[in-house]
């Protein structure tokens, strides 16, 4: 790779070593190529300086910069999180389009681009990330940056008629273009994003597959991610993860890993393994379902109801189905470490991932490389998940149907030994072969690939 690589994403890795599939791949490609890492301290601050703040990187600069109370209130609590986020989760009846976020998110955008553009060097290959930066590449255009621009949608992309709720979505397909390459988990994400441009007058899919749209060229592809297999797969054998729970010995235990959101369809899942509870008939093993949903974004009203809605059904379920040594559902509203994670996914005979909307969901992946080849459990998984169009050994199922769900518990719960090696073995071999390493891989080398075009792109 010629030039350096800057990364771009809303946080960089500040409290100690890097930890998580992702931080870490880019943490790695920093470290072995050199580069820059640009993102927000954390840090509300009322009159931030104009420039950057250095943080101790391990072979690559970390470069941070502070946000105001209101940049931090209208850029990623209003429109990033409250406008975008629902929108490509096909949730636009939940976006809350307050008056000033738009400007507020743009102008953080402007903000960094200002103080990106003092640094960058015509033969640099950045790689922005996510749906905060969306604007970025267009803004730094408007500032004559050359370099290539690449960009990362760890979410899902909008579908055409969600986009029109937009107040702003005539300009949204010139921000996408101003990028060299995007980068989408699924297929279905590409077909969205063609479908978008197949609407627009002026824009043509040229015969290299590559898109035309305003006098940019730039491609559109597809880059599933995945997790660091072989170290997920380590961490969850050094502990008992039974032991853990204090399991009975006859126990079943059913994993959920989310955040709580209301993208992730919680209130469903846990609808379902109620289902699951009142049909249970004698000789059906006693299942326990353990879901962990950390708080994310609490100031969000949405987050608020689905918190509230977790805790009705949570406590309807255990007041109907509880005994005296056993509580159907243990709801935990935290986090917990990611080793002590690993050893329950090895614990647990069912992974329960039954999101409306994701754009991959690497808790599939993680349940799938922690499980046991000699007597592995077995991956309940939404169609809705990036995940399912790799994953298609697991158990797919409607999120939206509790019946379905409820079923889909009965049949994973009494799956023969011989069913759940070979439905294991084939998921084991798609996490494996589209591990994070070949995610990162196959981006910076499609990045290497395109040759920039300065183009200057619409004001926005």
């Amino acid at each position: 790779m010629t030039g350096r690589l800057v990364v771009v994403s809303n946080r960089v890795p500040s409290d100690g070593p890097p930890s998580g599939g992702l931080v870490v791949a880019l943490h790695d490609c920093l470290h072995e190529n050199g580069g820059v890492w640009y993102g927000t301290s954390g840090q509300i601050n009322d009159a931030p300086s104009d420039g950057f703040s250095d943080v101790a990187g391990d072979g690559y600069d970390m470069r941070t910069f502070d946000l105001t109370q209101a940049e931090h209130d209208g850029y990623y609590l209003g429109y990033a999180n409250s406008v975008l986020w629902p929108l490509c989760h096909r949730r636009a009846d939940l976006m809350a389009l307050s008056t000033g976020d738009f400007e507020t998110y743009i102008a953080v955008n402007r903000r960094l681009a200002k103080m990106m553009a003092r640094e960058l060097r015509p033969d640099d290959q950045v790689w922005i990330h996510d749906y905060h930066f969306l604007p970025l590449a267009a803004c730094l255009r408007e500032l004559g940056v050359t370099a290539t621009i690449g960009f990362f949608h760890h979410i899902p992309f909008p579908a055409v008629h969600d986009l029109l709720a937009l107040p702003q979505h005539h300009i949204f397909p010139q921000w996408i273009a101003s990028f060299d390459l995007v980068g989408l988990q699924t297929q279905r994400d590409v077909a969205a994003a063609l479908e978008m441009y197949r609407s627009l007058v002026g824009a043509e899919q040229l015969r290299d597959g590559s898109l035309q749209y305003r006098g940019r060229n730039f491609e559109i592809r597809s880059f599933p991610i995945g997790i660091d297999v072989d170290a997920f797969a380590k961490e969850a054998g050094r502990r008992d993860g039974r032991a853990l729970l204090n399991l009975a010995t006859d126990e079943r235990l059913v994993i959920g890993v989310d955040r709580l959101d209301y993208s992730k369809g919680l209130d469903n899942r846990l609808s379902a393994f109620g289902q699951y509870l009142e049909a249970r008939e004698d000789g059906d093993p006693r299942a326990s379902l353990l879901q962990i949903a950390p708080p994310t974004r609490e100031a969000v009203t949405a987050y608020q109801n689905i918190r509230s809605e977790m805790e009705r059904i949570s406590g309807k379920v255990n007041g109907l189905h509880s005994d005296l040594d056993w509580t159907p559902i243990r709801y935990i509203h935290r986090g917990i470490p990611r080793d002590t994670l690993a050893a329950l996914y090895r614990a647990a005979d069912v992974g329960f991932v039954t999101p409306f909307a994701d754009g991959m969901n690497l808790v599939a992946k993680e349940y799938v490389a922690a499980q046991s080849h000699e007597d592995p459990g077995v991956l309940i998984l939404s169609q809705f998940a990036g995940a399912a169009e790799q994953m298609t050994s697991a158990l797919i199922v409607n999120p939206y149907d509790i019946g379905e769900m409820a079923a889909a518990l009965r049949t994973a719960l009494s799956m023969p030994l011989a069913e759940r090696r070979e439905r294991h073995e084939a998921l084991f071999k798609v996490v494996q072969r589209d591990d994070i390493g070949h995610w990162t891989d196959s981006y910076l080398a499609a990045m290497a690939r395109i040759a920039h075009k300065p183009l200057v792109a619409e004001a926005v």
